[in-house]
């Protein structure tokens, strides 16, 4: 297996808590992070695989059809789009 390394800046307390489980898990600090980016490597690949089966035969023009039947209301309190949101926004601004 080829390694490659790589300079990783941590806030203190993260440091702090990692280095805490590695030593539970009787592993070095580097063998934790590195399992720990594994595992969260092969989630987000999964998830992304998950939905792109679910995403199969399926279209745009399908989910549109849906959204059309939906009854035009106003959003239940709490739900409201932030002041100065505009689609393709991520936090209203």
């Amino acid at each position: 297996m080829s390694k490659a390394t790589y300079p990783l800046k941590l806030p203190t307390s993260i440091k702090r808590a990692a280095a805490r489980l590695a030593k539970e898990d009787g592993v070095s600090l580097n063998q934790w992070i590195a399992t720990a980016v594994a595992q969260k490597v092969g989630a987000v690949e999964t998830a992304a695989e998950f939905f792109k089966r679910r995403a199969e035969g399926h279209s745009l023009d399908q989910l549109n059809e849906i959204l059309a039947r939906v009854p035009h209301r106003p959003p239940e309190p709490g739900d409201e789009l932030p002041e100065g949101w505009t689609p393709g926004s991520v936090d209203g601004r």
